[in-house]
């Protein structure tokens, strides 16, 4: 599905909750004692993922008008794990199956199945796993047998913070007590203080001491019976940067700033442009604002580059990202995704090789925009329309679903044109 859209924005807006949280809490539940429920007013193809996965485990997990009702996985082995585009499925049930001693065949669409996860895989055939690859130039399909154990475990902290998320909601299941070593920088890191706060809220207790964690075997979860998912910062960024590059003023509504998710700092990474941002009792409310270039360190934000690149679309001078090197191994090949996206609103850019380079400059709707089925891609050139000349044509916008569907109806409701 394609759709063309213009128009400026304006009023406020509500995010959705944050899927980020959501995965975290669904498996929290699922691997529970007692049945629970979790309030979560929307859904999203990611979240799906998750809850068909964890019902493929034994789960039992509806969904109906906001609220998810969850019975705990009494384990079914030899299921199919269909994790859809979601590597955050993937990466954190591959070690909650082995440890449940599921023999479950992990499948996946889009890039997923080449995204890598040859680490995670190491440490869990380390720890008594063994793989089935049935393809083997991809990483799926991909069919765990054993049961994980406890111990020792090594892990670069480099490549994706999922990995380590994974082995803690593992392995605190485990017999043995363990050990989680991350060598070198851990990146996505508030992503790690995420799994902790959800793991703690369940009643699971680890230790860290820097970069090692300390996991007793033999625990049990248990999350309080009522949770509600706060709202995503991931998602509110769209709307803040549509307010600090365009005509008027939108507001963010229903933000909790004191959260642990890393996209919070979308409003420092901005005002760092120079972008005049409010928090205010009703929510945040991004100003129109004159921004200049500077550099942004990505190490504990890589999703915020799509959008943020937006934002350097219409400062003042050059903005340059580090540490984003990872982005190539996303839903696309981020770097290149936004370069021909940027390249195709006239908007020079350059790809280093943990650097990505935006010259602000004005931009013009000049060809369709390839979303490249990446709905970060998708969402930031909606954003970079709306200062554009023309109309823009974003095609496969549907990739939208995977955690924001009704991003073009918020679009709408702010004053936006959309037409499919």
């Amino acid at each position: 599905m394609n759709i063309r859209i213009n128009g400026t924005l304006s009023g406020e807006v509500t995010p959705p909750p944050s899927k980020s949280q959501a995965h975290r809490m669904l498996i929290c539940a699922a691997l529970g004692n007692r049945p629970c429920t979790i309030a979560c007013s929307t859904l999203n193809d990611d979240l799906i993922a998750t809850t068909n996965c964890l019902n493929t485990l034994g789960a039992h997990i509806t969904y109906d008008n906001g609220l998810f009702n969850i019975e705990p996985i009494k384990i079914k082995k030899n299921g199919t794990l269909d994790c859809g585009e979601s590597g955050s499925t993937l990466r954190f049930l591959l070690p909650v199956a082995a440890i449940l001693e599921a023999d479950a065949t992990f499948v996946g669409h889009g890039k997923l199945p080449q995204r890598p996860n040859g680490a995670l895989c190491e440490a869990l055939e380390s720890h008594g796993i063994t793989f089935e690859r049935q393809n083997p130039e991809a990483e799926l399909p991909l069919t765990c047998h054993g049961r994980l154990r406890g111990g020792k475990y090594t892990l670069p902290g480099n490549i994706s913070s999922q990995y380590l998320t994974g082995l803690l909601f593992a392995l605190p299941l485990a017999q043995e007590d363990s050990e989680i070593e991350i060598t070198g920088l851990l990146t996505s890191a508030s992503y790690i203080e995420m799994t902790l706060d959800a793991i703690s809220m369940a009643g699971i207790k680890i230790t860290r001491q820097a970069n090692t964690f300390y996991i007793k075997g033999g625990q049990q979860y248990s999350l309080p019976q009522k949770t509600k998912i706060e709202g995503d910062w991931s998602s509110a960024a769209f709307w803040i940067v549509a307010g600090v590059i365009g005509e008027k003023s939108v507001t963010v509504c229903n933000m909790h700033r004191a959260s642990l998710q890393g996209d919070r700092h979308i409003i420092e990474h901005l005002r760092k442009m120079g972008a005049f941002i409010e928090e205010t009792e009703r929510g945040i409310v991004a100003n129109p604002s004159q921004l200049f270039g500077t550099e942004i360190d990505c190490t504990d934000t890589p999703d915020l580059v799509p959008i943020l690149s937006v934002a350097a679309s219409a400062a003042l001078g050059t903005t340059v990202f580090t540490n984003v090197g990872r982005l190539r191994y996303k839903e696309s090949d981020r770097l290149a995704a936004m370069k021909s996206m940027l390249t195709a609103f006239g908007i020079v850019s350059e790809i280093g090789t943990d650097t990505f380079a935006v010259h602000g400059n004005k931009s013009t709707a000049l060809h369709p925009i390839e979303s490249f089925g990446d709905h970060r891609i998708a969402m930031s050139a909606a954003i970079l329309s709306t200062i554009s000349q023309g109309t823009t044509e974003i095609k496969d916008s549907g990739c939208v679903a995977k955690s924001y569907p009704r991003f073009f109806e918020d679009f709408v409701s702010l004053g936006g044109f959309a037409q499919k």
